[in-house]
């Protein structure tokens, strides 16, 4: 969530917020720096690492790992990928335009522009393949699935209508739909296009699934969301979030195992789909007059206008959570946390709320924590802690959490920075400074436990 569009709020830092690709983590850009976060626990947001030295607007990290790319509102067309756990620069890219939005997963590295994507082997940081000439795309918006096997990049096809196109980042090419009316061949990059026409307004956010195989969609009039299926591109799931109003859906998020979908908006509502075919569930016994009238409603829906049946067949939430604000931009995420489904809500008024989920009978959920983005142990539910937490990032003792583990410093002198040993014009869009190229490549990405997930050699 970048919040450089939203208007500078004088009394706040924050300008950027997002969860890793497992919701194992969270990263915060402000105008001093910005801090990453564990996620393990509910009692407290545990300071994984803090850099203060420029303000950042983007800051993403690989799932667990000590990799981040970040881009600094002082230097908006550059991108920094660095090794927080050693505080070394790994290399830098220099680009046309502002830079809008970055995607990682373990093989790619995407960076969106407003109109124009590069895609980068993340292990090398060569650009393998440039996207020009997108429509224009002032807010970044584009997905990357996190899986290796389905490494799919999705981007709005149009500025006009919903249509969203799907480019298959491994392969580098398109990805061809089974509906003939969905895909056409371009002269100029001689590969087909899937163009998936999800709504009749331009897209406001979609999300793949963790697999890759699903993706879902909201437009910005913001009532109805769909899920359709990669790489075919068919419809399978459609849900409506409201009827009385139309709002700015900011994001879309899958569970890990695919079987729910949380929606966030400018309103003080989140919605939590379930992801199941209405003939797969069990026949109930109708036992009263709503029962038999909805029984009703949906035998004649035949019989009614195609907009209204259509509305009948939408799915409607299993849960929602209430925020305590509405008007301001959020993101949100399901994650298990401590062996419970979380539903976890970071917000443009500074805090991280995170709620308790009922899968199987869904309803309100409760609001478990509220967490301070800035990184104190304040919390609104319950003042329990009254320790510092800025202090040096080293445990004093005891067993070592997860995120002591990652920020421990190693032993021995600092790394110093090597000399430049690769600085080349790739184009006449980018530029890059690359100064461990053989260290990217020996990257160990697949493995989060080990940290850092790379190693760097001291000149």
């Amino acid at each position: 969530m970048n919040l450089t569009s939203e208007g500078s709020d004088p009394n706040s830092d924050l300008i950027f917020v997002n969860f890793n690709q497992d919701c194992s983590s969270l990263a915060v850009g402000t105008k001093k720096g910005y801090k990453l976060f564990s996620l393990s626990a509910i009692e407290k947001l545990d300071k994984i690492y803090e850099q203060d030295n420029e303000d950042i607007c983007i800051v993403e990290r690989l799932f667990s790992s000590s990799l981040v790319a970040v881009v600094s509102l002082t230097s908006p067309r550059k991108l920094k990928v660095c090794h927080f756990k050693k505080g070394t620069e790994i290399c830098n890219y220099s680009y046309s335009n502002s830079i809008l939005a970055v995607k990682l997963n373990r093989l790619r590295l995407i960076v969106c522009l407003e109109e124009s994507l590069y895609i980068h082997n993340i292990r090398d940081m060569k650009v393998l393949h440039t996207i020009r000439d997108t429509p224009p795309n002032p807010v970044g918006l584009c997905a990357l699935s996190i899986n290796n096997d389905n490494s799919y990049l999705a981007y709005p096809g149009s500025n006009q209508i919903g249509e969203v196109q799907i480019f298959d980042t491994v392969n580098l090419s398109m990805l061809q739909a089974s509906m003939n009316y969905s895909w056409l061949i371009t002269a100029y990059s001689q590969r087909a296009v899937t163009m998936i026409p999800a709504h009749d307004n331009p897209l406001a956010a979609m999300s793949f699934s963790s697999h890759g195989e699903m993706i879902a969609t909201a437009s910005e009039k913001g009532t109805v969301i769909r899920v359709f299926k990669v790489p075919d591109g068919c419809k399978i799931f459609e849900f409506r979030r409201g009827v009385k109003r139309c709002v700015q859906i900011s994001c879309l998020a899958f569970s890990t195992d695919g079987l729910y979908l949380c929606s966030s908006s400018n309103t003080e509502t989140v919605h939590i789909f379930k992801l199941e075919n209405t003939k797969d569930k069990p026949q109930e016994e109708s036992h009263g007059w709503m029962d038999y009238l909805s029984q009703a409603v949906k035998s004649s829906a035949t019989y009614l206008p195609s907009q209204v049946s259509d509305m009948l067949k939408q799915g409607r939430a299993l849960a929602t959570a209430r925020l305590p604000n509405s008007g301001l931009k959020n993101i949100c995420a399901l994650s298990m946390i401590q062996k419970m489904p979380r539903l976890l809500v970071a917000s443009q008024d500074g805090f991280l709320y995170i709620y308790n989920m009922d899968p199987v009978e869904g309803g309100e959920c409760t609001l478990l924590k509220q967490h301070k983005l800035d990184g104190s142990l304040e919390c609104i539910q319950n003042e329990e802690s009254s320790v510092h937490h800025d202090g040096p990032l080293v445990q004093p003792g005891g067993v070592a959490s997860y995120a002591n583990t990652v920020r421990q410093h190693d032993d021995g002198s600092p790394d110093s920075s090597p000399d430049p040993m690769h600085h080349g014009n790739l184009g006449d869009r980018a530029t890059g400074n690359n100064p461990l190229t053989n260290d990217l490549e020996r990257l160990r990405l697949d493995d989060d436990n080990e940290f850092p997930p790379m190693t760097h050699k001291n000149d």
